[in-house]
């Protein structure tokens, strides 16, 4: 591998035990701080000029089984640093992009602060947060923000999820109140849906149960309830589920806080350092009063046992 070690000097035609040793040393770090596979093979570029003063480019090449992932450093001209320059677009930052277009709003619609929040029925950490979010924190900003829920049902460790989005998404076509109703009785109720035998059968059954019991409590056509549900078309849910893999999700839940990504579940007081972050940044004093004890969740006349 041929190094030119500093802007303008002609690259040598073979290589030094200093071009030898600077190499090893650039490949170690890359592999450290990457946690390349050993399996990948680790290739330098050539030196080019930057536009950074003290600093060349160097494109540092990853490859395995013919594919090639190429990854763009900064190196020193003295050779004594290894640098990483990202740039991101501030336009077109997926974060601040994501479709919540007809999804069931809870909160004051008009809120300057939405929390968008990739949701599995099935998730018992999901069930942790929601009952952070709600009553809790809906109560303490009283009208500040406004929370949208989307699927991200992860159907290889929750066999059930999937199934419970497409009704949910089946609700929420005629009635965003009932989806609440029904998100919020499936993640106080999850047991009751696993069944003590964990029937997949009967979880489906289950699933439907409630959602016809709680369309006929919130007055939904029963007839368009029923077609729904029996379709089980999953391409919403797939859609959102799409849309969560390009935003580099792995887990549930993971929110977006008027763009500020936040994986996982967290407790309500950092919860609220988050949420006061952005209200200011939208110019809206955020409130002081201390939170209300959460109170429990209802379960719908007849859903179950």
């Amino acid at each position: 591998m041929i190094l030119a070690l500093a802007a303008g000097c002609k690259a040598q035609t073979t290589p030094t035990p200093a071009d030898t040793l600077l190499t090893r040393r650039i490949e170690v770090m890359v592999r450290s701080k990457f946690n390349i596979p050993p399996d990948y093979n680790v290739v330098l570029g050539q030196r080019k000029p930057s536009q950074v003063p003290g600093y060349d480019n160097l494109d540092v090449m990853l490859t395995r089984n013919g594919k090639t992932t190429n990854i763009e450093f900064l190196i020193s001209t003295d050779n004594s640093k290894l640098a990483r320059l990202e740039t991101f677009d501030l336009v077109k930052d997926p974060s601040f992009n994501i479709d919540v277009a007809n999804r069931p709003v809870r909160g004051n619609p008009d809120a300057k602060v939405t929390i968008i929040n990739f949701d599995d029925l099935e998730c018992g950490y999901c069930a942790r947060m929601h009952q952070t979010f709600f009553p809790g924190t809906v109560n303490h900003y009283k009208g500040l923000v406004k929370f949208v829920y989307k699927d991200f049902p992860l159907e290889e460790i929750h066999p059930w999820a999937v199934h419970a989005a497409v009704d949910a998404n089946c609700l929420a076509a005629q009635n965003g109140q009932v989806y609440w109703t029904y998100v919020d009785y499936l993640h106080s109720h999850g047991d009751e849906i696993n069944g003590a035998d964990r029937d997949l059968k009967k979880s489906f059954e289950a699933l439907d149960r409630i959602a016809r019991q709680e369309g006929m409590l919130g007055k939904v056509d029963s007839a368009k309830l029923e077609a729904c549900i029996a379709k089980q078309d999953e391409t919403q849910v797939r859609t959102s589920e799409h849309e969560a893999e390009t935003l580099g999700l792995e887990g549930t839940p993971a929110m977006f806080i008027n763009g500020e990504r936040i994986p996982g579940a967290l407790p309500e007081d950092k919860l609220w350092l988050v949420i006061d972050r952005a209200l200011r940044a939208a110019g809206v004093q955020p409130p002081t009063a201390q939170p209300e004890a959460p109170a429990a969740a209802q379960k719908p006349a007849g859903a179950g046992k």
